[in-house]
């Protein structure tokens, strides 16, 4: 019996593979499937060996905006009846950039040496996450590919607006935080410094807090770059322990627990799993196959997980409305409701459409409010730290004709 090589993504999200013998590649993804895995390429062991992978390490990155392109041109040509092999010649011809050009007629060579689109596609993980390599798939095996791959473009092109939204509503605080540095910088290192001269001249015996402030200046003067180089070595080290499977967890946990930062982030991760599995039971794929695409697309491993109950509920015969029930963080109550009513009405794609567009708009409410919420903050504190550093300066002034008598 033949072994087939796969690569899948567990229930933690993390990227796995393996073997496992099957008479054909359908059982053997089927196989895959049944061990609770998302496939993202599974190839016969004897072809695997044989052919080169064509994603070297130090292969340019194609950008979002390529890809999504690549994506709705792709469905456009193949629901005009272009074959699929034609039409990724045309687009790997008329790609703007060169690493999208080497990319595109790599997948197009291997679609003609008899690859699977998903597998071409796997094998540029950088550009094709695996949660959308699992919707190509679906999208073979059930014969609307144009479908999916005009779905997969439209969800890109909402989660880069949605990214942006939150990249845009940053700028402003971050503004505000870089001034203030530099605000601290410049009293630390060249205003504070003098004062302190000053009050040396006299012998004045300083407050506490002008004391703290003066050693706090003499410190970054001194030991500035020591400092530096401590923040950034700080900075790597978290870095890299958020890198880890333990840390990323952490990292969730302590953000979802902020109370306005956690709402947002969890109002976010359940825009991103509707309208995923929305676009996929639309497509008509399976509800368990679509759930276990949809919940690599949530982002977030924590709740993510909360979904993995959910997923075997519901091949259990449960309902999806009381399958989710239990995951109150990441679905409110009026959700549930609604997809329950959804459900016994058999238009549970469109009401997930539906629910991601108005919870998409939520998010967006809630992005200004946080947003106008920190400018005063932001503002406040800024002028907390810099009032406090000039304030304590200035005390022994109050006192400094007493040393000058």
């Amino acid at each position: 019996m033949p072994v087939f090589i796969y690569t899948a993504v567990d229930a933690k999200g993390a990227r796995t593979s393996g073997t496992v013998p099957a008479p054909s590649r359908a059982a053997a993804l089927e196989a895959v499937i049944q061990k609770g895995l998302v496939p993202a390429a599974v190839e016969e062991q004897s072809a695997a060996a044989k052919k080169p992978s064509r994603l070297l390490p130090g292969s340019a990155r194609v950008s979002q905006a390529d890809v999504e392109a690549f994506s709705r041109e792709l469905a456009n040509l193949l629901a005009a009846g272009v074959s699929l092999s034609r039409a990724l010649q045309i687009l790997s011809r008329e790609a703007s950039h060169a690493a999208a050009r080497k990319q595109w007629s790599a997948i197009h060579d291997d679609v003609v040496g008899g690859t699977p689109l998903a597998d071409a596609l796997a094998k540029f993980g950088q550009s094709f996450p695996p949660v959308h390599v699992a919707m190509v798939r679906a999208g073979e095996t059930g014969g609307f590919l144009d479908v999916v791959l005009g779905q997969i473009a439209d969800f890109r092109s909402r989660e880069r607006d949605l990214k942006s939204k939150i990249r845009g509503a940053m700028v402003y605080p971050s503004v505000l935080v870089v001034l203030a540095g530099g605000v601290l910088v410049f009293l630390m290192t060249y205003f504070i410094p003098r004062f302190s001269g000053v009050f040396a001249e006299f012998g004045a015996a300083l407050p506490p807090l002008t004391q703290a402030i003066v050693a706090t200046s003499h410190i970054v003067t001194r030991y500035g770059l020591l400092v530096v180089i401590a923040a950034a070595l700080a900075v790597m080290v978290v870095r890299r322990a958020l890198k880890s499977e333990a840390g990323r967890r952490f990292m969730e946990r302590t953000m979802l627990s902020v109370p306005a930062v956690g709402r947002v982030l969890a109002r976010f991760a359940l825009v991103r799993f509707c309208r995923m599995l929305g676009t996929l039971l639309g497509a008509g794929v399976p509800l368990v196959t679509a759930l276990r695409v949809a919940r690599e697309a949530i982002g977030n491993q924590t709740l993510a997980d909360a979904v993995n109950l959910s997923i075997e509920d519901v091949q259990q015969g449960r309902p999806l409305a009381k399958s989710l029930a239990p995951c109150e963080r990441l679905f409110p109550a009026t959700a549930i409701e609604m997809i329950a009513v959804a459900e016994e009405s058999s238009r549970l794609d469109q009401e997930l459409l539906r629910l991601a567009t108005v919870y998409e708009t939520d998010l967006d409410r809630q992005l200004r409010m946080l947003v106008a919420l920190a400018e005063p903050v932001l503002l406040f504190i800024m002028a907390a730290v810099v009032g406090t550093v000039v304030i304590g300066m200035l005390l022994p002034v109050f006192t400094l004709q007493e040393y000058i008598r």
